[in-house]
């Protein structure tokens, strides 16, 4: 009898509680896609505005209490692509380097600090980032362009660049070390020298591993609001250079969600803002499964 008690509380209750906390996760999960798509279709059944209008009209001015305006939000669209983008260009290559450096060059004991370090970067607060920005980055690029203010694309980029960068490096760098062992063997047998098994063995072999860190910095950069807001200078209209202010959607919605009254056009259409951006962000996690079942198959 107690044998069987013990057998029903360790495999069937636990087995239980496993398949309650999966469901509910799912049921979560759907009800918020439910949410934000019933909230996000308001913009466009009670208001009349088409989809077109708000993806590629640069208008933004919606309405308050009743009123009907303009949602065009191409401006936030494309500062979010050209925010993301960059500092995604900016930085894969470090993020790279320092991953190669950590899994194949540095010495043991060195790479075990590394790793820490860069689980310290993940895990701090995107405010700091954003406070250091505003106090250092952006004064320091006013300086050196000569500009009146730098709040910019390129300050945002860098931001971005900076809080992305461990990210990126911590899944290259389990990538890199998770090849087997044995092609590095074959390729010395071959006659490789090191930067050539690095280059053309083990950065290959690691490739989606690789490209999986860069869509989740990728989905990092384009979902992060604060420390954008702090440095971007939420200037409602296209940048004309690098170096000039833009918006972007994540900093919208935070600058003006409560500020907004429930109901109203202005309100609803940040809600549909909140929809494209889920939208996108499920649109990276599909592809993070794509290139995870590539390199599987290879």
């Amino acid at each position: 009898m107690a044998s069987r008690l013990r057998k029903w509380q360790t495999e069937y209750l636990g087995r239980t509680l496993v398949t309650a906390f999966g469901l509910f996760v799912v049921v979560l999960t759907l009800g918020i896609l439910g949410f934000l798509g019933y909230k996000g279709s308001a913009t466009f059944i009670d208001y009349g505005h088409s989809l077109t209008e708000f993806l590629i009209s640069s208008k933004w001015s919606p309405g308050e209490a009743g009123q009907s305006g303009s949602i065009g939000s191409a401006v936030f669209i494309i500062g979010s692509l050209e925010v993301s983008s960059l500092a995604l260009l900016l930085a894969t290559p470090l993020s790279l380097a320092m991953a190669i450096f950590i899994a194949e060059v540095a010495p043991q004991r060195l790479s075990t600090t590394l790793r820490s370090v860069l689980e310290i970067f993940v895990g701090i607060p995107s405010v700091v980032y954003g406070w250091i920005g505003l106090a250092v980055l952006v004064p320091f690029i006013a300086d050196l362009f000569h500009l009146n203010f730098g709040f910019s694309v390129l300050s945002a980029a860098l931001v971005l660049a900076l809080m992305i960068c461990p990210t990126i490096t911590s899944v290259a760098t389990d990538s890199l070390a998770a090849t087997p062992n044995e092609y590095r063997e074959a390729s010395y047998a071959l006659g490789s020298t090191r930067w050539q098994m690095i280059w053309h063995v083990k950065l290959r072999a690691a490739i989606p591993g690789i490209l999986t860190g860069v869509v989740l910095g990728l989905a990092r950069a384009f979902g992060e609001a604060l420390a954008v807001a702090m440095v971007i200078g939420q200037s409602n209209r296209f940048a004309s250079s690098l170096l000039a202010p833009t918006n972007t959607l994540t900093a919208v919605i935070t600058a003006n969600m409560g500020n907004t009254t429930t109901g109203s056009e202005y309100n609803d259409v940040l809600w549909s803002m909140a929809a494209l951006l889920l939208a996108i962000s499920l649109l990276f996690i599909l592809l993070i499964r794509v290139i995870s079942r590539r390199g599987q198959a290879s």
